[in-house]
């Protein structure tokens, strides 16, 4: 029976332990956010070059999650890509797997821990808070990188301390209760439950590998934890994967079943010849210290992700079947719209983020044009035959337009400040493409009101109009390229082509006053003729801004870097 004192000083080290995973997990969090900042740009190209081959997507979930130190994350990014239609399952799934292989650098990283290494750690977490304090954003995020990086080896220590893991009371505690679930399922339970909790498989792998170093837990039942937390870690995925579309809940069952078939097949050989593996693990690092102890663990980890990744690796379109077996698409529930490119999930990756939000407003861009030629057409013709194309369009652009508004402005919150520009050009490029979509609804039902009317345009007035249109579909042609590949070059003809129109709207107008004056022209037209002239400048002004939005946010034909 314990004590009062003995009571207090179990309940002190516990709060320890706790402290202790919270600044790891802080720690991680700092770091993972801050290398996903300077390394946005090399995560990008990495996403681009997503292909159906299946080691180019085990290296890119590998890349990333090295680079932002949470598998979660990266599967959350995945179901985002892939609920937006951007990816398929047969290339998310190696990315999956690669992602599983990338987490495990954080387990080699605990296990270096020394002495020395603390020392130069917290003096790193120190330096970081102090580039903190600097005004220039790459010096804050170097900051906030090694800050992060101190923090996890300032929470391992907490945890590996006297306070906590050292206390005689506390290494008793976690010694009967092992002995008490000494079974390989039990303890597979504990790894996955623990890790679901704390929504970390790193810093559940860290704790583990932590209580082996101590000497507070076995090696051989450490293994069946790590197995477990393995199991835990697609717990965040299951979540993320809640409204999702059918597809980016395969993803989520696609990695929870990769998870499970390697941890049966593990935990069944460690089970059946776990003298043999836990003699293999000491013999690769043969030291008594508290290195060559966390060392066993992290390379059984290694192991069990790198061998279950490439065993699967061949059965990629199996799995992809398994799981459109087990998850069907609900075809019976009314379908909602949705942003093609762009999905929520994403947040957490800001960076992949904004270039999906680019595909989208590329999207809008076609969306847009494709109107505008469409209700020209409608109006040369007379044709009822494009409405419901038409209005299908304009409800597609308003929707991206006030979804991916809300979506910018979640995401400026989390970007940092050197991408500030192109998400002020997002915001103006978004309105004058709804603006634009606008006028092209309304050439489009002027079209339509003429034709009920029986009202038609004299010759001159329809030859006015046909030149002004084709001035303003090249402007389309030119704006559309600059803004969908930076292109500049020919930014000075779509100012040109701007003023030709201006031009072109005074010649009209007052021509068309001159044949009405002269009797030429009916009355009955005028209103028609003088919005169609008007809505061609207007479109006119809104393409120089989409186009000059590339080196202004604002859209000005004057260059502002």
């Amino acid at each position: 029976m314990l004590t009062a004192e003995e009571i207090l000083q179990l309940v002190q080290s516990l709060i320890w332990l706790l402290a202790g995973v919270g600044v790891f997990i802080v720690g991680m969090n700092f770091m993972g956010e801050a290398l996903e900042k300077s390394a946005g740009s090399g995560m990008k190209r990495m996403l681009e070059r997503i292909s159906n081959n299946r080691f180019s997507g085990l290296g890119i979930g590998a890349g990333v999650t090295a680079i932002i130190q949470s598998s979660s994350a990266t599967s959350v990014m995945v179901i985002g890509l892939v609920n937006a239609g951007v990816m398929t399952l047969m290339q998310a799934t190696p990315i999956i797997m690669g992602a599983n292989i990338g987490t495990t650098v954080t387990g080699l990283l605990v296990a270096l821990k020394n002495d020395y290494f603390n020392m130069a750690m917290y003096l790193l977490a120190f330096a970081g808070v102090m580039m903190g304090f600097f005004n220039k954003e790459k010096i804050k995020l170097a900051g906030s990188l090694c800050c992060g990086l101190g923090m996890i080896f300032v929470g391992l220590n907490v945890m590996s301390s006297e306070q906590a893991f050292g206390n005689p009371l506390v290494e008793n505690m976690f010694t009967e209760i092992f002995r008490t679930i000494d079974f390989p399922l039990l303890l597979i339970l504990v790894g996955a439950i623990f890790t679901a909790l704390i929504q970390s498989s790193s810093a559940a792998s860290g704790v583990v590998i932590t209580m082996v170093g101590t000497c507070v837990l076995p090696l051989d039942l450490s293994l069946f934890i790590i197995m477990g937390a393995n199991i835990g870690t697609c717990v965040t995925a299951l979540l993320a994967a809640i409204g999702a579309n059918a597809n980016a809940k395969r993803v989520a069952f696609i990695h929870f079943t990769i998870k499970i078939i390697g941890t049966v097949l593990f935990a069944t050989a460690v089970w059946i010849f776990k003298d043999a593996i836990v003699n293999f693990l000491v013999s690769c690092f043969p030291g008594e210290d508290t290195m060559s102890l966390q060392m066993r663990v992290s390379l059984f980890h290694v192991v069990f992700n790198v061998v279950t990744s490439f065993m699967l690796l061949p059965f990629v379109k199996q799995l992809v079947n398994l799981s459109r077996m087990v998850i069907k698409d609900q075809k019976e529930e009314k379908e909602t719209r949705s942003l093609k490119y762009v999905d929520d999930r994403l947040l957490s990756m800001p960076s992949v983020a904004l270039l999906q939000v680019k595909k989208e407003m590329d999207y809008m861009v076609s969306l847009v044009e494709e109107n505008a030629r469409l209700s020209f057409v409608a109006m040369d013709t007379g044709s009822a035959e494009y409405d419901a194309q038409i209005r299908e369009n304009e409800e597609i652009i308003d929707f991206t337009n006030e979804t991916l508004t809300k979506f910018l402005i979640k995401l400026s919150a989390a970007m940092e400040v050197s991408d500030e520009k192109i998400i002020g050009s997002y915001f103006h490029v978004l309105n004058d493409l709804e603006r634009i979509g606008d006028h092209a609804e309304n050439f489009h039902e002027i079209g339509m009101e003429m034709i009920e009317r029986k009202i038609t345009f004299s010759d001159r007035a329809h030859s006015g109009i046909t030149a002004m249109r084709d001035s303003v579909m090249k402007m389309f042609d030119i704006a559309k390229n600059a803004f969908e590949n930076s292109y500049r070059e020919d930014l000075p003809a779509l100012a040109q082509l701007e003023e030709t129109v201006d031009g072109m709207k005074k010649e009209l107008i007052a021509g068309h006053f001159a044949r009405l004056a002269e009797g030429n022209c009916s009355v009955d037209v005028s209103p028609y003729y003088s919005s169609v002239i008007v809505g061609l400048e207007r479109v006119a002004d809104h393409l120089v801004n989409v186009g000059y939005s590339i080196v202004n946010p604002t859209g000005s034909e004057t260059e502002n870097e």
